[in-house]
């Protein structure tokens, strides 16, 4: 079953997503040690899976990223897709010296952008989020969101968003920035809920639609044994065992771990989709098959209380 089409809720934007959102940081061969190759078959294999949703920034393999998904577009160009990308992160030197420098000024943000639209072979993108502005949040907000808000009126994107895995930094911008959307990793997750106190009920309130990432936290939700990650470093001992016992809740409904850690943010409203790192073709359809997975009212009570 293809991911269900979603409505993001923009003011005076036509803007449909799917639940399911290739997250492409993975496409790149820096960090990741991916190919061109398989990178491509990723992106189509999630196309001709039904994910219309795609997520890259210039950080991801100092541009790589954007371009492997550029050229699977390509592949695909009547292929409906809606297009986010960051700005804050500027691509320095060429070929395998590339590297990325930090840069939240008005005029770095249009250069990031106009370099983002040529290594992707668009015009335009949909969504561009100011990309975890911890260091810089008084400068983003002065320079970075009015430039992109401009930028929007214009028609050169369509939304206007922040990406980040700090929920105070989510709720600074939407309190003090005309934003259309927040994505926010690793705050909306089985383990961590902390998006659910005071973040979600504000973007509910004023309207704003959330992307979630890093439902996996890491990787202790998808494999919860010695030695997984949780948020960026080693999980310790006490969170590999609570990701355990919902292994073993899940385990029990006949259900997997990783459906249920996939489905869990688009329980909440404000919700639109969530977005999934993805390496392979293989991947794409572990996470399609995931997303589609029946899980009951019974088995979300226990991994509530877990």
């Amino acid at each position: 079953m293809p991911p269900t089409p979603r409505q993001l809720n923009l003011p005076g934007i036509e803007l449909a997503i799917t639940e399911l959102a290739l997250g492409t940081a993975p496409l790149a061969t820096g960090f990741w040690g991916n190919t061109a190759e398989r990178a491509v078959d990723t992106v189509l294999a999630a196309i001709d899976a039904g994910v219309g949703l795609f997520d890259t920034a210039p950080l991801y393999g100092s541009g790589e990223a954007e371009q492997r998904l550029g050229a699977a577009l390509a592949l695909r160009s009547s292929a409906p897709r809606v297009l986010t990308t960051k700005v804050g992160n500027t691509v320095v030197g060429t070929g395998d010296d590339r590297t990325t420098g930090r840069d939240l000024s008005a005029d770095g943000v249009r250069r990031q952008l106009a370099a983002s639209l040529e290594r992707l072979g668009v015009e335009r993108v949909d969504i561009v989020h100011v990309h975890d502005p911890e260091d810089g949040i008084d400068q983003a907000i002065d320079e970075t969101i009015p430039v992109l808000v401009e930028l929007r009126r214009a028609g050169v994107i369509g939304a206007v968003s922040v990406g980040t895995n700090v929920v105070a930094t989510a709720l600074t911008f939407v309190d003090r920035c005309d934003v259309d959307i927040v994505m926010v990793a690793g705050r909306l997750t089985l383990l961590d809920r902390s998006a659910t106190v005071e973040l979600l009920p504000a973007l509910a309130t004023r309207g704003i639609s959330m992307l979630a990432a890093g439902v996996f936290n890491s990787g202790v939700l998808a494999r919860p044994v010695e030695g997984a990650w949780f948020d960026y470093s080693p999980a310790a001992p006490e969170v590999v065992q609570r990701a355990q016992l919902m292994e073993a809740i899940c385990r029990d409904a006949g259900v997997a771990l990783q459906a249920a850690a996939l489905q869990y943010p688009l329980r909440f409203g404000p919700v639109g989709a969530v977005v999934v790192g993805m390496a392979s073709p293989q991947e794409v359809a572990d996470n399609v098959a995931h997303l589609a997975a029946e899980i009951s009212d019974e088995v979300w009570d226990a991994l509530d209380d877990a």
